[in-house]
């Protein structure tokens, strides 16, 4: 099994889950950070893709 990583929105805080994914926003379970279309944003601030940096949790 691969692990997998949480990326956190460095303006508003919004962390995105690799493993949970996003589904309301376009983004299914287990969707990598690699594969989230460039042009995705924050669904809480409207930051680009650019604007998030992974964390530990």
């Amino acid at each position: 099994m691969t692990s997998t990583s949480t990326w956190m929105c460095l303006i508003c805080g919004w962390i995105y889950d690799e493993a949970a994914g996003c589904l309301e926003h376009g983004l299914a379970p287990g969707t990598r950070w690699r594969d989230v279309p460039l042009n995705w944003t924050c669904p809480e601030c409207g930051a680009r893709k650019d604007d998030f940096e992974m964390v530990q949790i």
